[in-house]
């Protein structure tokens, strides 16, 4: 039994290793490719995660991965932080919004819900930051392209799944909805399944050009 007990405590203290050099989280698959067949990455992954609670750096599940992250509580001794290379602007923040919330959605569902012209740039720029991914084509004339968002863009905002964006409550709470709306308003659910009018993205689909087929010009 003690030999059983230490092959665990081996096998807990192998994933401690393997999260703390991970340039990024990982998930239960990634682990398990690393550890002795037969291993349980779950288990050790359970036991990590009792044995940080509460501690400096805590265990976090990051879209499905997992990492280790300073406790939240201890966010304020992190005063000083580099510069993120490329800001959002405004437009993007909220062109990001509609799509987190609202995927899939075409540019031309963007500018609906906006209430302005999109500029091509602000797509490009949320695409290249790795924020928002091409989901698919809509079966509709024109065939559009819908968009989503990514593992990064949940990882960005330290969210473990989509199920964590805000809704409408929290939202309003925060000043972020304007207090007058009508007592039933909900905030769109973005994990409601992909749309039967949606065809995936194919391999032989130029992506590049296809992100910009019904951009038209800049506006």
């Amino acid at each position: 039994m003690s030999l059983f007990v230490a092959d665990e405590a081996e096998i807990e203290r192998r994933v401690e290793a393997l999260l703390f050099a991970a340039a990024g989280p990982l998930s239960i698959a990634d682990i398990a490719r690393r550890l002795p067949e037969g291993a349980d990455a779950g288990q050790a992954i359970a036991g990590l995660r009792a044995r940080y609670a509460g501690r400096g750096v805590e265990l976090v599940c990051v879209a499905d991965r997992w990492a280790f992250r300073t406790a939240p509580d201890l966010s304020f001794l992190m005063t000083e932080q580099r510069d993120e290379p490329r800001k959002l602007s405004k437009a993007a923040l909220e062109t990001l919004a509609i799509i987190a919330y609202h995927q899939p959605v075409t540019r031309a569902e963007i500018e609906s819900v906006r209430g302005v012209s999109l500029s091509k740039g602000t797509l490009d720029l949320l695409l290249e930051m790795g924020l928002v991914r091409l989901r698919g084509r809509r079966r509709s004339p024109g065939r559009p392209v819908t968009y989503g968002t990514t593992d990064h863009f949940l990882e960005h905002f330290g969210l473990a799944s989509l199920h964590d964006l805000p809704g409408a409550a929290e939202m309003r709470a925060a000043g972020l909805l304007d207090l007058s709306l009508p007592a039933d308003f909900s905030a769109p659910d973005p994990t409601r399944a992909a749309s039967d009018e949606e065809d995936p993205i194919e391999d032989e689909d130029d992506a590049p050009e296809f992100a910009q087929d019904f951009m038209g010009e800049d506006r």
